[in-house]
């Protein structure tokens, strides 16, 4: 009977370090991953900051806060915002982030993925609201610079660095759309006639230049009518071509100045050409 008591007391005994050092192990080894740090708390104050691999804790005694070093996504809910130009908008964007010191992020501040979401919320409907709507639509990265130094300074004390912020989406009224749609229809026209008189300027540049040339050498003006009548003979159409006496133009010229000489002057008939074999009259005769 005594060696069933001996054994009943050694299995007691067993159970007993067993249970105890299911309860303490856990509390003495921790593992970190390599993305993992863990500030360690002794007694309520601040020991030190361990990790990553396996540390030691003395049970009941030392307490761990995990803190991971990955880059952390906050999605920024949607924003009813007026811009400085009166125009209400609704504007959502995305904000990453990283702890760079895991003491000051669990000491500083209670929930510090919490704290930063609450900042850029509060952030981006202050500086949309500075900024007008056509600085919001062109100048987005900008936007986006000015509101990742505002946040990245606030959260400088957590120990937290901003790695961007990006405006995802701005919504516009659907009258708004519409205004827009016919500013950019009259800009288009706008240009479309700008480059047409450009257009019209330089061909009238060239012909005045041509003119002038025409002008120094009337030579010139003759090969042109000559080449204009080559190519109409050239189409498929048929066209009754009669040439045209050039210098006939000069009557109507003088005439146009006050002038008009006698037409029949600058048209000689065959009466007028002397014959062959016979002289023509002397005028004393």
């Amino acid at each position: 009977m005594s060696g069933i008591f001996d054994l009943s007391g050694l299995a007691i005994w067993v159970f007993t370090v067993i249970a105890v050092l299911a309860i303490l192990l856990p509390q003495m080894f921790k593992i970190m991953r390599e993305y993992e740090r863990g500030v360690v708390f002794r007694l309520g104050k601040f020991h030190m900051t361990k990790g990553p691999g396996l540390i030691v804790l003395i049970p009941f005694i030392d307490k761990v806060e995990r803190v991971d070093l990955r880059v952390l996504t906050i999605n920024v809910e949607r924003q009813e915002i007026i811009t400085k130009d009166n125009v209400t908008i609704h504007v959502d964007a995305i904000t990453f982030f990283r702890v760079v010191d895991a003491e000051r992020a669990v000491i500083q501040v209670e929930d510090y993925i919490g704290a930063t979401s609450w900042l850029a919320q509060t952030t981006l409907r202050s500086v949309l609201g500075q900024a007008e709507l056509d600085e919001l639509l062109a100048e987005r990265d900008k936007i986006n610079k000015k509101i990742q130094d505002i946040i990245d300074k606030q959260t400088d004390p957590w120990g937290i660095k901003v790695v961007t912020v990006e405006v995802k989406d701005v919504i516009l009224p659907d009258s708004m759309k519409r205004a827009m749609a016919r500013q950019a229809e009259m800009e288009r026209d706008r240009r479309a006639k700008i480059i047409n008189a450009q257009g019209e300027f330089q061909a009238a540049e060239k012909l005045v230049q041509a003119g002038k040339m025409i002008e120094k050498t009337p030579t010139a003006l003759q090969l042109r009518y000559l080449q204009t009548m080559s190519e109409i003979g050239e189409e498929n159409a048929t066209f009754a071509i009669l040439p045209f006496p050039i210098n006939l133009l000069e009557a109507f010229k003088t005439a146009a100045n006050g002038d008009a000489p006698d037409v029949s002057k600058l048209i000689k008939t065959d009466e007028d050409k002397p014959s062959k074999g016979k002289k023509p009259k002397d005028e004393s005769e």
